[in-house]
């Protein structure tokens, strides 16, 4: 095996593939790159049995073959080499990097234990690439990080004919996102996934500039995969057991008050109040009908407050409290400069819109909050 490639195009290859490797693992050929170099092009691929990604660069080969490679040893390598152009060989048991004079030598895994890569699942249809970024960043701040409850660590994607919806829970905040898709065919029923949030978040964010994400599906429960591909990457997930609970009868706000308020303000106004607060200590807002809405946050001689602008419609004052990292998670995933707050009051849900130019509310982006019961 030898080829030839750019630097730059190197260390981008392996340090997208790197990301599917585990932090720790009993099996040491997991944490080795598997390098394909063939007819013009070299392929890179991270494998841990719960995601797979493989990406494809342009590269001279000589010598067309396999290795498996330390990789974060190899990312190393590739963060500290010099501009240029790249050589590349294996050795025997020795894969050298070498470029303007440096000369690295690396230990190789063995080839035969590497477990057998999953087949990308058959394509399904295409969303565009920076919408689905920034929908799935949207929920994923909803998803749950404790790994030993992994239903609430995942990303629920459901796919109709035109629309695809991503949801997230932790039981305290629910997040849902509605954005278009183009399916291939028309869909036998609905097809739902829950994907692992953290895992997603980042594939999402590596292909946001690819144009069109091409999705593809394998169902199969728990065992199944999802598959994603733009550019030159490629990534498969296998999905998770089981599906978040509905969220319909949750978001059904009837007879709550209405406030409205500049978002980027709202959520500055929490940060800085929320300076005195002990950990995990909620940020208490008052709204009123005289137009504003009065933040606070601490205890005894510790307090800070601050008063915004605010329209309340439907009671005459509301008071809530809320996590202020919660908080500040819904509001930092909108878009739009002002967000409508549905508020049932002290101890019940809040449900959080966008609001567009017209002063409506935009229903494709939705965060539903667990209120604190007991003010401040």
């Amino acid at each position: 095996m030898e080829f030839r490639i750019d630097r730059t195009a190197f260390a981008e290859a392996v340090g997208r593939a790197v990301r599917a490797l585990p932090a720790r693992t009993p099996v040491p050929v997991l944490g080795g790159l598997l390098l394909e170099a063939d007819a013009g092009r070299l392929a890179v691929t991270g494998f841990d049995f719960e995601a797979a990604v493989r990406v494809e660069a342009d590269a001279e080969v000589t010598a067309p073959g396999r290795v498996l490679v330390p990789g974060r040893r190899l990312l190393e390598v590739c963060r500290v080499l010099p501009e240029g152009p790249v050589s590349c060989a294996l050795e025997a048991s020795r894969f050298t990097v070498e470029a303007d004079g440096t000369r690295f030598g690396l230990s190789t895994l063995p080839l035969a234990e590497y477990p057998a890569l999953p087949a990308a699942p058959a394509p399904c249809g295409t969303v565009d690439a920076d919408a689905f970024a920034t929908a799935v960043a949207q929920v994923a701040v909803a998803a749950g990080r404790d790994e030993t409850l992994p239903l609430l660590t995942g990303v629920q994607l459901r796919l109709e004919d035109g629309e695809m919806t991503l949801s997230a829970s932790d039981r305290y905040r629910y997040a849902v996102r509605r954005l278009e898709w183009k399916p291939a065919a028309a869909l036998d029923g609905v097809v739902e996934a829950l994907l692992p949030a953290r895992r997603l978040l980042d594939l999402a964010r590596s292909l946001g500039r690819c144009g069109d994400v091409v999705i593809g599906w394998e169902p199969g429960g728990g065992g199944g995969l999802f598959g994603f591909e733009g550019g030159r990457t490629r990534t498969a997930l296998r999905l998770l057991d089981g599906r978040l609970p509905a969220y319909t009868s949750l978001f059904d706000m009837a007879g709550a008050a209405v406030a409205e308020v500049e978002c980027a303000a709202l959520a500055e106004a929490v940060r800085r109040v929320a300076v005195v607060a002990e950990a995990n200590s909620p940020v208490r807002l008052d709204f009123s009908a005289d137009g504003s809405v009065l933040l606070r946050a601490g205890y005894g001689d510790d307090v800070a407050a601050q008063r915004l602008p605010a329209v309340l419609s439907g009671a005459e004052e509301v008071p809530v409290a809320f996590n202020p990292a919660y908080l500040l998670d819904a509001l930092t995933s909108f878009e739009s400069p002002r967000v409508r707050l549905e508020l049932l009051g002290a101890g019940q849900r809040a449900l959080l819109h966008a609001v567009d130019e017209q002063g409506a509310a935009a229903g494709a982006h939705r965060h539903l909050l667990m209120s604190v019961k007991q003010l401040v």
